[in-house]
């Protein structure tokens, strides 16, 4: 009977043991790929998990002790059952560490991460995995505040992700906002490293009154080949989901839920293609997408518009300069696509944006960049 009642307080705290043990490899893993990007990790929740896996440790040895003394008849009197009850008492104590642990390291990335989102976007945040590293300010360009952390990419990999909130994101405590997501073109990169003034493009658009702010969120493309987006030529359906990116935006920032009425993408130059093809092929999650100064593979992404979900209708910005008589061609040519194009592509509804033009093409980037943000903002709030 001794027995009996002892396996299951050593049962419990064994297993409590391995999983905070887990927890803190996990987290000392995290700590690590966040030193690869520079990224100031938090040690607090690998520690307390360490310690709570040393206390279950320490359980698991006295129970185990107390079980084999119970098997030899040690404890089988009536005068020694005050000492069976300690060891379930500690037990529950080594129970309550591994409940501490993650609630400790949830508390600690709290005071040092945005607000957390409730309602339906926390919900969506339950869903594995969740935030790998909190999110850390990095600079305020165009008015607003940008931070970085590690999270976790569709190949289960650590990718560096950017995150530009606009400066009313800080000014109204209690609003939520729509998100965009903007492609790169280069792999290990985030796209406001090869476009360093989307977020002045942005601000400006802002500050004009116009636009409804959002979230940008540039997570780093993925290596494997020089040009990421080349791949939307054979599959681009490829780079049109991110679920565990939705999840973890949604759960560290104060966004509306994710889906078509607030979610969008962006592509400017060699980024293009990927925010057309993640438009095209899931218009249930992406409500509209700008595609800037891109070229196309019209075929396959008029196939890629032609699988998306039925009853759904993508929105696409393509927008070039004057100038710029080779993407304005591209940009015809899959207008022109997906109009012939069958079933859902042809339901695509495509503007093209051409009369953009300035003395240099860094202005004009400027200009298409707010172009595109102005269109953006607009048919997210159609949706919503």
């Amino acid at each position: 009977m001794v027995r009996s009642l002892l396996v299951i307080p050593l049962l419990a705290a064994a297993l409590g043991g391995i999983w905070l043990a887990r927890g803190a490899l996990q987290r000392w893993r995290d700590l690590r790929a966040a030193e690869t990007y520079e990224l100031a990790g938090d040690r607090w929740p690998m520690l307390l998990r360490a310690a709570g896996a040393m206390v279950c440790g320490v359980c698991v040895s006295g129970l185990t002790l107390l079980t084999a003394l119970g098997a030899f008849g040690g404890l089988g009197h009536g005068d020694r059952q005050p000492e069976r009850a300690e060891p379930a008492v500690d037990a529950a104590g080594a129970g309550g560490g591994a409940a501490a642990g993650p609630a400790a390291g949830a508390a600690a990335r709290q005071q040092a991460a945005p607000p957390v989102a409730a309602g339906p976007a926390a919900a969506a945040a339950t869903t594995p995995p969740a935030v790998v590293s909190r999110f850390d300010s990095v600079g305020h360009p165009g008015g607003g505040e940008l931070l970085q952390s590690a999270v976790l990419g569709p190949d289960g990999r650590p990718r560096n992700v950017r995150v530009w909130l606009p400066p009313q994101y800080a000014k109204e405590p209690n609003a939520r906002f729509p998100v965009v997501v903007m492609h790169a073109a280069a792999p290990s990169k985030t796209a406001d490293a090869e476009v360093p003034d989307v977020f002045e493009g942005i601000g400006s658009a802002l500050q004009s009154g116009k636009t409804r702010p959002f979230i940008l969120v540039t997570p780093e493309a993925p290596n494997g080949t020089a040009h990421p987006c080349e791949l939307v030529a054979a599959a681009p359906a490829a780079v049109a989901d991110d679920a565990t990116l939705r999840t973890t935006i949604a759960a560290s920032f104060r966004t509306l839920p994710p889906g078509p009425a607030s979610w969008g993408t962006l592509g400017v130059d060699g980024g293009a293609p990927c925010a057309a093809a993640a438009g095209l092929a899931r218009p249930d999650l992406y409500g509209a997408a700008a595609a800037v100064s891109g070229r196309y593979d019209a075929a396959a992404l008029t196939q890629t518009g032609a699988e998306a979900p039925a009853g759904s209708a993508a929105k696409l910005l393509l927008a070039a300069a004057k100038a710029d008589a080779a993407g304005l061609d591209a940009a015809r040519k899959l207008q022109a696509s997906l109009k012939a194009g069958p079933g859902p592509a042809a339901k695509a509804e495509v503007r093209i944006s051409d009369n953009v033009q300035d003395f240099t093409p860094d202005r004009e980037r400027l200009r298409l960049v707010r172009q595109a943000a102005q269109f953006l903002a607009e048919a997210l709030a159609r949706a919503s």
